[in-house]
């Protein structure tokens, strides 16, 4: 386990506090939860009891943030779910975990970046300045050249190392939290009570969602498909699970911070907690502001307040959300080359992606090999196609670590931990049925998907991982 723990001349350089976790938790989280998400769950799934999503998507992510928190302070090494899967339940088991976190990651970096270069093209045609229309992404695209560039430029950044990315991350976050609680204080001068009636519409059967798009419940129980009521309210907590992202990758950057024991935790918990109170508070004011059948799914946030009148308030948060969704795509490319190079180090991938640049010390090869797959979805695939199969691998990677921490809870008893998740076995147990509960609530092509992304997974791991894993030799 050396090289997977980071020894020797292949460890990051640890320049991490708990300010600068709790810092890059927050600003991966904040990101497309608030200026996209909201408009969508509230207008096709919950109406304004969208707020209640985001209530019980947090909630089970604070079930897993505290398994989290003990695995990620126990073995402090880059990899996160991956990493604390492979020292608890074997190899075959990490590896899977590890790709269905590659799936999360990569995806999740294309995703953001092709939302950002929506709210740009929003932003320059308020300049009534247009790209042309074979490379802006639109429908009638070639590509989304503004959103590959994206993925080119934090590359670069990251290339060149921790200090940097670690400073510009810091930057953009505190922007665009000044542009989430600007939504807050001055949104609630235009709510009016009755947007809020009905809180919980009332369930509508839907024809929309009936085959493969039909969520994966509603097939094995036979319930008839719908939308809003209590059904409406759980498919968005499904849903919103990808503005959740983040608290999750602060565990990959455990091995670059200064004292993992005690940090990890405080960055781990004390970002969820934050961005769980600014979601439900952002959600509550923009379905206060207009009604929620009337809500963008685009811009939501930028809308609501051109609908009102407020242009300035608009023109402010269309740029805010895109200096905030540059600091979402920078950390999630971030922590996915973190988990390669875990992955790399036990032999399981090609040894050059966990190899270090001598001058930066960052994983220069594997962040190379990311920027063009990355850069390619984000140029050439619809934001549609790849938004649900993230949430999917963020729920398998949050239900393999609830179950890794009651295994090592009976494997290793006296391991020294720092941090201990409270009432084990229950709250494992409930963040896993949890997880497992909502990823049934995705579509039947989702799970398709990610049937066909494992089933890649373990080709690659049969043909190349499995005869030059470290552990095998």
């Amino acid at each position: 386990m050396a090289e997977a723990a980071g020894e020797g001349e292949g460890r990051l350089r640890r320049d991490m506090s708990a300010l600068d976790l709790t810092i890059l938790g927050v600003g991966v989280i904040v990101g497309t939860g608030i200026f996209v998400l909201t408009g969508t769950v509230a207008r096709n799934l919950a109406g304004p009891a969208a707020a209640l999503s985001f209530v019980i998507a947090g909630a089970v992510c604070g079930c897993a943030a505290l398994c989290y928190a003990e695995f990620a302070s126990t073995v402090p090494v880059a990899g996160s779910a991956y990493s604390f899967s492979y020292s608890t339940l074997g190899e075959l088991p990490a590896w899977i975990i590890g790709w269905a976190l590659t799936l999360e990651l990569t995806l999740a970096t294309a995703v953001v970046s092709v939302g950002w270069a929506g709210y740009l093209q929003a932003m320059l045609a308020e300049a009534h300045l247009h790209l042309p229309d074979a490379i802006a992404g639109g429908d009638g695209s070639v590509l989304n050249l503004p959103a590959a560039l994206l993925v080119l430029a934090l590359c670069g950044v990251l290339m060149v190392g921790g200090k940097l990315s670690k400073g510009v991350t810091n930057v953009l976050v505190a922007i665009k939290l000044g542009i989430v609680l600007l939504v807050i204080v001055a949104g609630l001068f235009y709510v009016s009570r009755s947007n809020y009636h009905p809180f919980i519409p009332p369930a509508q059967h839907t024809d929309s969602s009936r085959g493969l798009r039909a969520p994966l419940l509603e097939v094995l129980t036979g319930t008839a498909p719908s939308t809003f009521g209590v059904a409406g309210i759980l498919s968005a907590a499904a849903m919103v699970f990808f503005a959740y992202i983040g608290f999750d990758l602060v565990a990959t950057t455990a091995e670059e911070t200064r004292n993992p024991q005690r940090d990890m935790p405080i960055g781990i918990i004390g970002s969820l907690a934050i961005v769980t109170v600014l979601y439900v508070a952002v959600t509550l004011v923009v379905t206060g502001m207009q009604h929620y059948s009337r809500l963008s799914v685009a811009a939501p946030l930028a809308d609501a307040f051109t609908a009102k009148g407020a242009h300035g308030f608009a023109t402010v948060i269309s740029v805010g959300a895109v200096i905030g969704l540059i600091a979402v795509s920078l950390i999630c490319y971030r922590s996915q080359s973190r988990v390669l190079m875990a992955m790399a180090r036990d032999g399981l991938l090609p040894a050059a992606l966990a190899r270090l640049d001598p001058r930066f010390g960052t994983p220069r090869f594997g962040l190379a090999v990311l920027a063009v797959v990355m850069g390619g979805l984000a140029a050439f695939v619809k934001f549609t196609v790849l938004a649900e199969l993230v949430n999917i691998g963020t729920l398998f990677a949050f239900a393999a670590v609830s179950a890794a921490v009651l295994v090592l809870r009976r494997t290793a008893p006296d391991l020294p931990r720092a941090f201990r998740t409270p009432m084990v076995p229950a709250i494992p147990l409930v963040s896993l049925a949890a997880c497992v509960y909502l990823m049934l609530n995705l579509q039947v092509v989702t799970w398709i998907g990610l049937g066909i992304w494992t089933a890649a997974g373990l080709v690659i791991y049969l043909a190349y991982g499995r005869r030059h894993s470290h552990l095998a030799r």
